[in-house]
């Protein structure tokens, strides 16, 4: 089914997946996608949200999720994202494991099932189906050619692996745990990317990050910022480790970043 969003030209300020702003002039009109149906490589059926400007061709943008799942604040991030002119789409990289009847979100109650998607994820399964999303958006009518990934912990560490593994334009990454574990990929990366780290996430330790922010030195595609007294999350308005400043900085160089590369 679609939905259609009344859209208004005037300065905005829009908090997508509960933490991310972007500012923009024109807002479009969106025709939302609540679930689509895409083929994996093995010929597995997952799902999608999607979200697109209507009457407006535009770069398409790969939302990808953490280990909540497809939140109901990552549907609000795609809307956001194709009011300001892009294809939005963020895949549901846990259908291989959802059974019918359990659905998470970005809630404290749920922690407990989304920890049992995250062990139980196999990461070249998920990049196999980004894949596959990925050639879904490159045929969807009114894409510009222009891609990029974003996403954020789990998100992060697959943003930057296709990067590393496919055509994309750009890719942003934010906490990106676990990046660690395919050092050797970040000599790969041969398109633009961004890696924003929390000086004292949690999830991450001084040598993990340390180890990534030295060899990512190495390439000069990729940029990474470090985020004094920033933990896990710090983007994130709903997370208990939102730092608005630092936030607010992070956000203003993703934009810029895919305005530059994906020229909206």
């Amino acid at each position: 089914s679609f939905q259609a969003y009344v859209g208004k030209t005037r300065f905005l300020k829009f908090a997508i997946n509960d933490s991310l702003v972007y500012f923009c002039l024109t807002i479009f009109k969106v025709i939302r996608v609540p679930e689509i149906q895409i083929d994996a490589l093995d010929g597995f059926p997952f799902s999608a949200y999607a979200s697109q400007p209507v009457g407006k061709n535009g770069p398409g943008i790969i939302l990808i999720h953490g280990i909540f799942g497809l939140t109901s604040g990552l549907r609000a991030h795609c809307d956001a994202l194709a009011a300001q002119g892009f294809l939005a789409i963020c895949p549901d990289l846990f259908s291989r494991q959802r059974q019918e009847g359990v659905n998470v979100d970005y809630r404290e109650e749920d922690s407990e099932q989304a920890q049992i998607f995250y062990n139980n994820f196999d990461v070249n399964a998920g990049i196999g189906d980004l894949l596959s999303t990925l050639a879904h958006l490159r045929r969807t009518p009114g894409c510009g050619g222009k891609l990029g990934a974003i996403g954020a912990c789990l998100g992060g560490r697959l943003a930057f692996l296709m990067a590393a593994r496919s055509d994309v334009d750009c890719a942003v990454g934010y906490d990106n745990v676990g990046i660690d574990s395919f050092l050797s990929e970040l000599y790969d990366v041969r398109t633009p990317l961004m890696l924003h780290f929390g000086e004292q996430d949690s999830l991450m330790g001084e040598d993990a990050r340390q180890k990534i922010l030295k060899r990512a030195k190495r390439n000069e595609v990729i940029q990474t910022y470090v985020y004094p007294d920033a933990g896990h999350s710090f983007v994130k308005k709903t997370s208990p480790n939102y730092h608005p400043e630092n936030a607010e900085q992070a956000e203003k160089r993703t934009h810029a970043f895919l305005t530059e590369w994906l020229k909206v």
